[in-house]
């Protein structure tokens, strides 16, 4: 029998990539509805064979730390696979953040879904709304969470 191993350390949630059809457009629509600053910096996409960087942008929450990296499809083919990325969730520290979140996208003309409170399995309450490459993004709020 031998030593147990145990589960390695995470420091948390760093970021996420997505394809998109046009990197500069989604990357100024991601600035201006979620307030994300643009690094001025790239990295090799991990599936690029020579290890070069394509056209990227990547983009900071700068109070969550969080990272949405926006990439050009690798044979150009207008956004990728589908399917790859179902929904991006971020958290809210209460219901009525969601009422101010879709009042923001009211004052930017983003289409969403409006705050739908749920029961099922258990009480949260959402808004749903799509980036310009149709990505479902979500706000969400637990109460009990932040």
């Amino acid at each position: 029998m031998g030593s147990a191993i145990e589960r390695p350390a995470v420091t948390g949630f760093h970021h996420v990539a997505a394809a998109v059809t046009d990197v500069e457009s989604s990357a100024l629509w991601y600035q201006r509805v979620l307030g994300l600053q643009r690094l001025p910096m790239t990295f090799p996409h991990h599936d690029a064979a020579d290890g070069s960087a394509e056209k990227a942008a990547l983009l900071l929450d700068v109070v969550t730390g969080v990272m949405i990296e926006l990439h050009a499809p690798a044979d150009g083919d207008g956004g990728g696979p589908r399917g790859a990325l179902d929904h991006l969730a971020f958290g809210v520290a209460d219901r009525a953040t969601l009422d101010a979140w879709a009042a923001w996208l009211d004052s930017l003309t983003v289409p969403h879904g409006g705050v739908v409170d749920r029961t099922d399995p258990t009480g949260y309450a959402t808004l749903e709304f799509r980036d310009p490459d149709g990505i479902a993004l979500e706000f969400i709020h637990f109460p009990g969470r932040g």
